[in-house]
């Protein structure tokens, strides 16, 4: 399965949906050049909505890690959306759960921006 995404804005918040799987390859790729135009454009305040993603690699942790810095070191800020399972507890295993901010909920998450 490949990865979708789509993007929109909600209040100044780009909202990135996506769905699939963030692997090796196609869907790591995906992710990278979508964080970078959205860069690019100027939007500094991503919300990856992560409800459809229904696995994760080594190499898309390692993707979600490199877009977070790439956000910041611009200004800005990333946050993550509605975690699976899964996701969720693979963040908590690699300990990367307390570097995301993590929200539950969209209209909470938006507003949690600066």
């Amino acid at each position: 399965m490949t990865m979708k995404v789509s993007t929109r804005q909600v209040n100044g918040v780009t909202v990135v949906d996506m769905s699939g799987r963030i692997t090796l390859g196609e869907g790591s790729v995906i992710l990278r050049d979508t964080i970078r135009d959205l860069l690019s454009r100027g939007n500094k305040k991503i919300l990856l909505n992560l409800g459809d993603v229904t696995y994760i690699d080594s190499s898309g942790i390692g993707e979600l890690v490199s877009a977070f810095t790439s956000v910041r070191n611009q200004g800005g800020e990333l946050k993550l959306l509605n975690l699976t399972k899964k996701v969720h507890d693979l963040l908590q295993i690699t300990k990367l759960y307390t570097v995301f901010d993590i929200k539950d909920d969209e209209t909470a998450a938006v507003g949690a921006f600066k």
